[in-house]
């Protein structure tokens, strides 16, 4: 069965965040957000708005079709 898409958008946003060391804190200091709505999105528990991805792809220096492609973080 496939994951939720809020499931499969927080491991990505974790992923990205880890392997560019960065805390939720110095993530949230980045992008705007608070670190509790960092916290929420990473764990599937925040519906974002499409303005929300686009600046998570922006800080990632990616597309939104390339912050979308969860097949990145398959083991």
């Amino acid at each position: 069965m496939e994951k939720d898409i809020l499931i499969q958008f927080g491991e990505r946003i974790r992923s990205l965040r880890i392997s560019n060391k960065l805390s939720q804190e110095e993530l949230a200091n980045k992008t705007g957000f608070h670190r509790t709505y960092i916290g929420l999105i990473e764990r599937g528990q925040r519906n974002l708005s499409l303005r929300n991805i686009e600046v998570f792809s922006k800080y990632f220096n990616l597309t939104v079709n390339e912050l979308m492609n969860f097949e990145n973080d398959k083991n």
